[in-house]
């Protein structure tokens, strides 16, 4: 079958209502010399006047006018995850696709990042953010997607997805030794709702790592310790999450270590 060719209007349309970034030495030294020739604008068509403007108005937003004079060489990690971000700005698209954006960098331009991201939304762009910081999605996410594997798993506003584990503490503790009949007790106590073993692999359990689902962490514990206690157990370490993202996350996902 004949390959199609690609409507060039359409591509010219897409191309101009996208904006992205690479997260590479490569593309933030491109990113750099781009800003700074201009090159951005003949690429996507911007008159050099508007392109000037929204040049003006990013640095500003990102507090970045020392860095246009930079060597690439020099610059942070952070500072070269601002110009990318500049450089996929410039052409002020309607949607931004930002791939783990503040890995690594310093916290002062994470949170120049997490400003720029926030005005960008309230002026009415879309930004599709990638991120395995639970509390970056969650301070954010307008509507939140959990992928696992490649594949979306669950999908919602933040509250939705919180539903999902519902109103439950989760307790994951260290047992010095731990029975059957001292699992099925705590089992049976009132406000647990599930008593699991920590996995590292997915047929393979840590011995005395238990993780519970709980109406009231601060309720259940004491129960916890008398039952434990009856079968001259003790519990070696304990940590309380009430429920969040990375809570629901560890739900869809399982235990298990990811390689």
């Amino acid at each position: 079958m004949a390959r199609r060719a690609p409507n060039a209007a359409v591509s010219a349309e897409v191309k101009t209502a996208v904006g992205f970034t690479h997260r590479t030495t490569p593309a933030a030294r491109l990113a750099h010399r781009m800003i700074s020739s201009g090159d951005l604008g003949e690429i996507y068509h911007v008159p050099p006047a508007q392109l000037q403007r929204t040049l003006d108005e990013l640095v500003a937003l990102l507090d970045m006018q020392s860095l246009l004079t930079k060597p690439v060489r020099n610059l942070s990690l952070g500072e070269r995850m601002k110009c990318e971000l500049v450089a996929g700005l410039l052409h002020q698209p309607l949607v931004l696709l930002l791939d783990e954006p503040t890995v690594g960098v310093d916290p002062q331009s994470r949170n120049a990042i997490f400003e720029a991201v926030e005005a960008l939304n309230r002026a009415g762009m879309t930004v599709i953010y990638t991120t395995h910081y639970m509390e970056e999605a969650q301070e954010l996410s307008d509507h939140i997607a959990i992928m696992d594997h490649g594949c979306i798993i669950a999908s919602g506003t933040h509250d939705e997805l919180v539903r999902i584990v519902g109103e439950l503490d989760r307790i994951n503790l260290t047992l010095s030794a731990a029975s059957e009949q001292l699992l099925e007790l705590w089992r049976e106590t009132k406000g647990v709702h599930q008593v699991n073993p920590v996995t590292e692999t997915e047929d393979e359990i840590i011995d005395g790592h238990f993780t519970l689902l709980v109406s009231d962490s601060n309720l259940v514990l004491p129960h916890l310790f008398e039952a434990a206690n009856q079968f001259e157990a003790r519990i070696t370490s304990v940590d309380i999450q009430e429920p969040n993202l990375e809570a629901v996350f560890l739900h869809l996902t399982g235990n298990a270590f990811r390689y």
